[in-house]
C-alpha cells in the first residue's frame, strides 16, 4: 500500500480528514494548490477528487480555465495511480489526451479509473488512465486519457568504503 493511501486511510473519516489530506498532498505538490482541490475518494483504481469554481481557475468567458481542467484531471490519474501501483514501482506521467466536450461553469469532480483492470505488474511499462470531469449536472466537461510510464524501483545498495 502507498504512502498516500495510508495516510488517506487515517485522515478520511476523521473531521476535516479529507480537507487536511488535500492540503498535505498540495504542499508535496504545490503545482496542483492553484485549483484547490478536495480529495472525495481513494482506493486502489479509483480516485474522485473535487474542485469549486473559483476566480484563480476562471478564463476570460467566466468559465473553468482549460488547464485548470487538466490539472485537476492529472491530479486525480496521478493520486489513483500511486494508489495502486505496488510500492515496489515508481511511475511518472507520459502523457496526456484531453477532450474538452462542455464548457465548464459550475464546481468540477474528476473521477480516475484504469483502462485495463487486469495489471500484470511485472511486465507494464505504461499504465492508461481514463479520467472523467464532470460538472453539477452530472454532464461530463472534459475526458482525459493519461499515460503513466511505470517501472520497477531499482534496489539501494550499500556501497561500503
Amino acid at each position: 500500500m502507498s504512502q498516500a493511501l495510508k495516510i488517506w486511510k487515517s485522515f478520511q473519516k476523521k473531521p476535516g480528514g479529507k480537507y487536511i489530506f488535500s492540503r498535505l498532498l498540495c504542499i508535496k505538490i504545490p503545482y496542483f494548490s492553484s485549483i484547490s482541490p478536495l480529495l472525495e475518494t481513494l482506493a486502489p483504481d479509483y480516485c474522485e477528487v473535487s474542485m469549486k469554481k473559483h476566480n484563480a481557475v476562471l478564463n476570460h468567458l467566466d468559465t473553468v480555465h482549460a488547464i485548470a481542467i487538466c490539472n485537476l484531471a492529472e491530479l486525480a490519474a496521478g493520486t489513483m495511480t500511486d494508489a495502486s501501483v505496488p510500492k515496489t514501482h515508481s511511475w511518472i506521467l507520459k502523457g496526456m489526451q484531453v477532450e474538452y466536450l462542455k464548457k465548464a461553469t459550475t464546481d468540477l469532480r474528476a473521477i480516475a479509473t484504469p483502462a485495463d483492470l487486469n495489471i500484470q505488474w511485472d511486465e507494464i511499462t505504461e499504465y492508461q488512465v481514463n479520467v472523467e470531469v464532470l460538472d453539477m449536472a452530472q454532464d461530463i466537461v472534459c475526458h482525459a486519457f493519461i499515460t503513466m510510464r511505470v517501472s520497477p524501483k531499482k534496489k539501494k545498495t550499500n556501497k561500503q568504503a
